[in-house]
C-alpha cells in the first residue's frame, strides 16, 4: 500500500511539474503582439511566440518539407516549411515567433510557409 501512495506521489508530482512548465511557457511567451495559440483565430494572420518541441523533416505530396511543433503553454501548432530541409537555428528548445494563417489538417492547426523570428 506505501508503493501505491509513493506512485501516485510520483505521479502527482510530474503532473505539477508539467501543469508549472505550461505556465512557464505562457509566461514567458506573452507579448502585445502575439496571440495565445489556443486563441489564434483561423484563416486570420496572426503572430505567436513559442519553444519548438520537436522539428522533422517530413516530405509533403514529394516535396521536401521541415515540420516543427511550436508550443507557447496555452496549445500547440504545427508550423510547416514546404521546399525547406532545414533552416539554421530552427531547432528543437529554440524560442521563436512565427506569423501566417492558421489552418487545419486533421484536426491539427498548421500554419505553412510563414514568417518566422529566432528568439533568444
Amino acid at each position: 500500500m506505501g508503493e501505491k501512495s509513493k506512485l501516485r506521489q510520483a505521479l502527482s508530482k510530474w503532473a505539477d511539474s508539467q501543469d508549472q512548465h505550461q505556465r512557464d511557457l505562457r509566461q514567458s511567451h506573452t507579448s502585445t503582439e502575439a496571440v495565445a495559440i489556443a486563441d489564434a483565430p483561423e484563416r486570420e494572420h496572426v503572430i505567436v511566440n513559442g519553444v519548438l518541441r520537436t522539428v522533422t523533416l517530413r516530405p509533403r505530396g514529394g516535396v521536401p518539407a521541415l515540420e516543427a511543433e511550436l508550443d507557447d503553454g496555452s496549445g500547440v501548432i504545427t508550423v510547416v516549411w514546404l521546399g525547406r530541409r532545414r533552416i539554421t537555428g530552427v531547432d528543437p528548445g529554440r524560442s521563436v515567433t512565427v506569423a501566417g494563417c492558421i489552418g487545419r489538417q486533421g484536426g491539427v492547426p498548421l500554419m505553412f510557409n510563414p514568417r518566422y523570428e529566432l528568439r533568444p
